[in-house]
C-alpha cells in the first residue's frame, strides 16, 4: 500500500516527490473525453490530476443525488489511477471555478436567513447530509485504501470571503468523522490578509497558494507565513493560472505561451504546482458563473476554454508543448510522450423544420403555478434557466407607468405579445410606460426572466440578488399588482418533449426552433450561432449552453457523444425575436474580437 505524507517535502512511500499536476474538471467534459485528457496530462510530464467536486450538480434537488454520466466522480478517479496518476480532490461545498453559485445549490436560497459558508446550524446540517452521501464514495479512493487520492481540500479561497475559523474546523471535523484519512489542505491567495483569514495552519492543515506569475515572490510569501507558524512544509501553488475565463461582451483573454513556460519552470524549481486549467472544457447547461464588479454582474460565457494547454475540445496547443519542454528541463527524469489529438469537422447545414412561440406553447411545456404575489425562480422551480410570469393588467385606456421591483437577472417584458423593454439588474426599478388600447378591458403582460448565472466569487454570495426572478413585485401606477401565473422553464429534456410546434409561430416573440437531420458519420464539432440573437441550444435533449450575439464566442462546442448516427434533433430557444432558418456546424470556434 502506498503512503503519502507532508513533511518538509511531499513523501510518497517515504520518498520525496514533486507534484506536477493539472486541473481537469470531470463535469465539464463527457466521460468519453476523460481518457484522452488524462493521458495527455500524463504525456505532458505530470504525475497528478486535480478536480473540484460541485455540490449543485450532485444534489440538484435537496435530498436527491446524482452521480451518473459526467457526474461519475468515482469512475473519473478510477480512470486516473489506471493511467498512473495521483489525484487531488477538492470536495469543498464552495468551489468558485467560474461555476454557477460557486458550486452551491440554488435550493439553499429557499431558506430565508440561511448564512452560506458559515457555522449557521441550518447550513452546516445541509453540508453534513451532503457529505454523508459524497464522502463514502471517495473514501475507498484514498491512497490509504489503495486508491490514488493523496489530498482533499477543506474550503476554497475562504480567506477571500470570511475569517470564520470555527466554520473551517467544523468542516474539517465533518470530513474526518466521515472517514477522510489523507492530508487536508486549504488554498488561498498569496498575501497575508487572506492567508490569516482562510487557513487552518494552527490546526496543522496544509497551506497552498493560488497565483499564476511572480513565482519567487508568491512562494516567499507562503514560506514566510508558514515559518511564522513554525511550519517547514513544501511550497505548492494549487492553482497556477495558465489562462483566464471569459465574459460576454469582452475580448477573449489570452496568455503568451512562452511567458507561461518560463514561469512554470521557475515555479517547479521552487516547489510543486497544479496547472489551472490543464483542460478547461465547457459550462454545459445553465452552469456558467458570474463575476461581480461593483454593483454590476458580468456573466461568464459557455466555453471554459480558458486558453489552457488543451483547447475546449481537447486539442493540444502550442502552450502544451512549451510547458512540456519546461517540465523536461527541470525534471528530465519524468515520462513524457506525444499527446493524443482529435479531428473536428463541420457536419453541414440543415434547415429549421418547425417553430413555435413560447407564449403559444407555454401551457403544454410546464404546469402553471398561480399565486397572488410573484414567486422567485427558486420558490417556483429549480432556480435555473428561465421563468415566465404572465399577468392580466386592468386597461385604463391611457398611458400607465410600470416598474419591476427587486428582480433579476435579465427581464424582457411583452405587452399584448409585443416586446416592450429589456432590463438588467442595474436598470431594474426604472419606470416604463404602456399605452392602453381603446376597446379592451385588460392588457396581457408577459415577463420572461433569465437567470444569467449566479455570482461565484466575492461579497455577493449572500446577497439577495442571488435569488432570481421577481423578489419584490410589479407595480402599475403606484400600486403592486396582484395575480401571477408562473411558468418555470428549466428546459429539461422532459419539457422539450412537450413543446407543441402546431400551437402557432411568431418569430418576433421568444420561440423554439426544431431542426431534424440525419448523420452518417459523427465528429466533434461546433454549432455556429453567429447569426442568432440570444438563447440556448439543445442537441438530442442535452443542453449545450447559452449563446449570445454579444460574443466574443459565437459557437457552442458539441462533442460527438451528444450526436447519434441516423436521426438527430436540435432545439434552439431564441429570445431576441431573431428568426432562425438554419442550423449550421463549424469545424472550429468562431471568435470575434
Amino acid at each position: 500500500m502506498e503512503t503519502f505524507e507532508i513533511k518538509e517535502e511531499f513523501l510518497l512511500d517515504g520518498q520525496p516527490v514533486k507534484l506536477i499536476s493539472g486541473a481537469i474538471h470531470y463535469f465539464r467534459l463527457t466521460p468519453e473525453q476523460w481518457e484522452d485528457s488524462l493521458y495527455n496530462l500524463k504525456a505532458l510530464g505530470a504525475n497528478t490530476v486535480e478536480t473540484y467536486i460541485p455540490w449543485n450538480i450532485h444534489e440538484p434537488v435537496e435530498g436527491q443525488f446524482d452521480f451518473s454520466g459526467l457526474k461519475d466522480i468515482e469512475a473519473f478517479v478510477g480512470l486516473a489511477q489506471e493511467l498512473g496518476l495521483m489525484v487531488i480532490l477538492r470536495p469543498s461545498v464552495y468551489i468558485c471555478a467560474e461555476w454557477e453559485f460557486g458550486g452551491l445549490p440554488a435550493w439553499l436560497l429557499k431558506e430565508n436567513g440561511l448564512r452560506l459558508r458559515s457555522t449557521d446550524p441550518k447550513f452546516m446540517e445541509k453540508v453534513r447530509r451532503y457529505f454523508n452521501v459524497l464522502l463514502p464514495k471517495l473514501l475507498p479512493l484514498q491512497v490509504t485504501q489503495g486508491g490514488p487520492v493523496i489530498m482533499m481540500q477543506i474550503e476554497n479561497e475562504f480567506g477571500s470571503y470570511g475569517m470564520d475559523k470555527e466554520y473551517l474546523r467544523q468542516t474539517k471535523k465533518l470530513m474526518e468523522d466521515c472517514g477522510v484519512e489523507v492530508p487536508l489542505f486549504t488554498s488561498d491567495g498569496s498575501w497575508d490578509e487572506v492567508l490569516d483569514a482562510g487557513t487552518l495552519i494552527e490546526d496543522d492543515v496544509f497551506v497552498t497558494g493560488n497565483f499564476g506569475s511572480h513565482s519567487k515572490e508568491n512562494a516567499a510569501v507562503l514560506q514566510a507565513f508558514m515559518s511564522r507558524h513554525g511550519k517547514k512544509w513544501p511550497i505548492m501553488c494549487m492553482e497556477y493560472w495558465d489562462g483566464w475565463f471569459n465574459r460576454w461582451g469582452e475580448p477573449v483573454i489570452k496568455r503568451d505561451g512562452k511567458d507561461l513556460a518560463k514561469e512554470v519552470k521557475e515555479m517547479l524549481e521552487i516547489g510543486s504546482l497544479n496547472l489551472y486549467m490543464f483542460h478547461g472544457g465547457t459550462n454545459f447547461g445553465f452552469y456558467n458563473g458570474c463575476s461581480a464588479r461593483g454593483t454590476t454582474d458580468l456573466p461568464q460565457v459557455t466555453s471554459y476554454d480558458y486558453d489552457a494547454l488543451l483547447t475546449e475540445a481537447g486539442e493540444p496547443t502550442e502552450k502544451y508543448y512549451l510547458v512540456q519542454q519546461a517540465i523536461r528541463e527541470v525534471c528530465p527524469e519524468v515520462w513524457q510522450a506525444e499527446p493524443r489529438k482529435k479531428q473536428l469537422a463541420s457536419l453541414g447545414a440543415f434547415p429549421v423544420t418547425a417553430s413555435v412561440s413560447l407564449f403559444q406553447t407555454k401551457e403544454a411545456i410546464t404546469q402553471p403555478i398561480e399565486s397572488s404575489y410573484p414567486l422567485t425562480m427558486e420558490q417556483a422551480g429549480s432556480g435555473y434557466g428561465y421563468m415566465l410570469y404572465s399577468l392580466t393588467l386592468k386597461n385604463y385606456s391611457h398611458e400607465n407607468k410600470l416598474k419591476f421591483v427587486e428582480a433579476g437577472d435579465r427581464i424582457q417584458a411583452y405587452v399584448n405579445g409585443t416586446h416592450k423593454i429589456t432590463q438588467y439588474q442595474e436598470t431594474v426599478g426604472e419606470e416604463f410606460s404602456i399605452e392602453g388600447q381603446a376597446g379592451q378591458d385588460t392588457i396581457a403582460l408577459d415577463v420572461l426572466i433569465e437567470n444569467l448565472g449566479r455570482v461565484n466569487y466575492g461579497y455577493k454570495l449572500n446577497s439577495p440578488t442571488q435569488s432570481k426572478g421577481i423578489r419584490g413585485g410589479i407595480m402599475q401606477d403606484i400600486h403592486f399588482h396582484q395575480g401571477y401565473t408562473h411558468y418555470p422553464l428549466e428546459l429539461t429534456a422532459e419539457q422539450l418533449e412537450k413543446i407543441d410546434y402546431e400551437a402557432g409561430e411568431n418569430s418576433e416573440q421568444p420561440s423554439f426552433y426544431k431542426v431534424m437531420f440525419n448523420l452518417e458519420e459523427l465528429s466533434d464539432t461546433f454549432i455556429d450561432c453567429s447569426t442568432y440573437g440570444k438563447g440556448v441550444v439543445f442537441v438530442n435533449g442535452t443542453n449545450l449552453g447559452r449563446y449570445w450575439q454579444n460574443g466574443p464566442i459565437h459557437t457552442l462546442y458539441c462533442p460527438k457523444e451528444f450526436l447519434q448516427k441516423g436521426a438527430n434533433e436540435v432545439v434552439i430557444f431564441e429570445t431576441e425575436g431573431v428568426e432562425i432558418t438554419e442550423l449550421s456546424f463549424s469545424a472550429a470556434p468562431i471568435v470575434k474580437k
